[in-house]
């Protein structure tokens, strides 16, 4: 079959105009990979308005091939092609002379054969040299990613020791954190509990660490004045984490008989029937302060409403741009955003944390300051601005 094949290609070339010139191609290791593309490069072997398409094909090294450079039958080519072990790796457009091969084995070397396709001719380029795909550890095209990452981290580590070393750090004064002692001294000069509502979403998300943090916080507090404190929980993971923080932040404060596992409890998944139970609770128990923080969805004016009805004073903080226009006009304090992140820190001062507040404080300040920079570098120089784009990525 393969022999008739042959000769039956043999005789059609004797059609085809002659001194028609190979493709050059070349292949080149992908830069910046994992070791699994290659990078296929060629010279049109016509002009480029008499191509139709290119082809790309792919063998493993070592695969002996069937040696015929030019073919006017496509179906007879392609199949001549694959019986000698190539595949065809990619087509690419007639002004297209560049192709990436991705997923391939980077303990294999590869062979590869281009396939230009014109009106009544497909020209078959020489086969290239083997090759194999090299890793790159270091992607050279992200190297002002690692100089920030490690201009960041030694931002980072310098905060640290000036903190640890009694430094004095600025943080501006957050008023919903600020008025966290004197919500719990309410609580305690009436005789009611506190409230304390960690979201509603896993312990994976951020706003709930910073949550539980606070909750850290607010425990001592609430261990140093004797007051009761109330937990519900709608995750059972967030549930056990936030028992084990209050039953250490009232032993830090030595009041560990104080603790009552009754009182962080677990309600319910369910969304709204998290949010009956709660405003429930509220309308009960009368707590005198409520605290809503962490990941809040359309309950939140439930809550922060019931709350309101009740007298309390609340304070809450969220990371949800939707819930913050509830939460602003039915609660007495508000954290917007990363506030809530940065209530750990603002309450507890640990120098380890504040470090590295301070680190991304003068981060964003820099990214900004950069950016405006662009921009009007932008409106007076963009020849030089867009050289600084391209440098920078």
């Amino acid at each position: 079959m393969l022999l008739t094949t042959a000769f039956m290609l043999l005789s059609l070339t004797t059609h085809l105009p002659c001194a028609v010139t190979p493709a050059l191609i070349e292949v080149n290791d992908t830069p910046n990979d994992w070791g699994n593309s290659l990078t296929v490069r060629w010279k049109p072997p016509l002009p480029p308005d008499s191509i139709i398409r290119y082809e790309v094909w792919r063998a493993h090294h070592g695969v002996s091939p069937v040696e015929i450079t030019t073919f006017t039958d496509s179906s007879s080519f392609a199949e001549v092609m694959t019986h000698a072990g190539w595949v065809r790796a990619g087509m690419n457009r007639a002004n297209d002379t560049l192709f990436v091969d991705s997923h391939l084995s980077k303990d294999t070397s590869y062979v590869y054969r281009l396939a230009t396709y014109a009106p009544k001719m497909i020209i078959l380029s020489n086969q290239s040299q083997p090759l194999r795909p090299e890793r790159q550890y270091l992607d050279r095209s992200h190297t002002n990613i690692l100089i920030a990452t490690i201009l960041f981290i030694a931002a980072v580590v310098t905060f640290v020791e000036r903190a640890r070393r009694g430094a004095s750090l600025f943080i501006r004064r957050i008023a919903g954190l600020e008025a966290i002692e004197e919500a719990v001294g309410r609580a305690t000069e009436m005789g009611r509990p506190i409230l304390y509502v960690p979201g509603l979403e896993a312990m994976d998300e951020v706003a709930t660490v910073a949550a539980i943090d606070i909750l850290g916080q607010v425990a001592k507090k609430a261990g140093e004045y004797g007051t009761r404190l109330l937990v519900p929980n709608r995750d059972p993971i967030v549930m056990a984490v936030a028992q084990q923080v209050v039953r250490e932040s009232f032993s830090a404060v030595g009041k560990p008989h104080m603790f009552r596992s009754q009182d962080v409890f677990y309600v319910t998944f369910s969304q709204f029937g998290f949010a009956a139970a709660v405003a429930g609770l509220m309308m009960r128990e009368k707590p005198a302060t409520n605290f809503f923080m962490g990941r809040f969805y359309a309950e939140s004016l439930v809550l922060a409403e019931t709350g309101n009805a009740t007298g309390a004073i609340q304070i809450a903080g969220t990371d949800a741009d939707a819930q913050l226009p509830f939460f602003i006009s039915a609660c007495d304090y508000t954290l917007i955003g990363e506030e809530l992140y940065a209530g750990s820190v603002y309450l507890s001062r640990q120098p380890l944390l504040l470090g590295a507040l301070k680190a991304q404080d003068y981060a964003k300040a820099i990214i900004i300051g950069a950016a405006i920079g662009v921009v009007l570098l932008y409106l007076v120089r963009p020849e030089i601005a867009e050289m600084i784009r391209k440098a920078f990525g």
